[in-house]
């Protein structure tokens, strides 16, 4: 996996597992890795109790995914998997991680989503933010890093859906996030020993036919969608 030491990211993507992330977000963290932005991604379990492949396949996958995306960080945080909580020791967690790379976007899954770890996985990050920037609060035992306050806290689609707030041209970016995505072959491909999940009956093609669908509502080819969780400001307009 991408391994370096902690830089300043202009964004830090959160997601349960390997493969969250770029389903909601690769298209834009892409578009901003082309503009020259430092991004990354933090996968807080290893999907560890995935129906199909394996950790270390997984991981392979993750490495792929992520150059093809430009990311200049990938993190795990080896949470269990469908163990995530909203507990102390997993917010400090992720509190001390957003300090350490003091990202000015972080991305989170949208919080209402068919899979419970999606669903805690933006409690979870929602509560770490607010925290990471409280300068009392300590996420390492004497040696916390400087608080740090996130600028914009968006939330992105995996499964579950509403109308977005906003949404980003991916016209030029969709190919590499369908290759990005293909790179999870033991998710998304069924071969032999793997058993049948809603990854494997056509998920890829919903997903782009999901931003198809955005794009058409923004006369562009593709688009992917976002929620905000603080008020946007626009410095210019149109």
């Amino acid at each position: 996996m991408i391994k370096d030491e902690p830089v300043k990211l202009d964004v830090l993507a959160f997601g349960a597992h390997p493969d969250d992330v770029e389903i909601g977000a690769g298209g834009l963290l892409y578009k901003f890795s082309k503009q020259g932005k430092k991004t990354g991604i933090c996968d807080l379990t290893l999907a560890e109790l995935s129906s199909n492949g394996t950790v270390e396949r997984r991981q392979q996958e993750a490495e792929e995914a992520s150059q093809l995306l430009g990311l200049h960080t990938r993190l795990n945080l080896h949470l269990p998997d469908r163990g995530l909580r909203a507990v102390p020791e997993q917010i400090r967690l992720v509190a001390h991680t957003i300090r350490l790379y003091r990202p000015d976007i972080v991305l989170m899954p949208y919080w209402e989503d068919r899979h419970p770890d999606h669903e805690m996985c933006s409690i979870i990050v929602r509560e770490a933010v607010f925290n990471a920037r409280i300068r009392k609060y300590e996420t390492a035992d004497g040696a916390s890093p400087a608080a740090h306050k996130v600028n914009h806290m968006l939330g992105y689609f995996i499964n579950s859906q509403t109308t977005p707030q906003f949404m980003v041209d991916i016209s030029e970016e969709m190919e590499t996030k369908m290759a990005a995505l293909a790179a999870y072959r033991s998710q998304f491909e069924k071969e032999s020993g793997s058993v049948s999940t809603p990854l494997t009956e056509g998920y890829l093609e919903r997903i782009k036919a999901r931003e198809y669908g955005f794009g058409q509502e923004t006369g562009v080819a593709y688009a992917e969608g976002f929620v905000s969780r603080t008020p946007l400001l626009l410095r210019t307009f149109p």
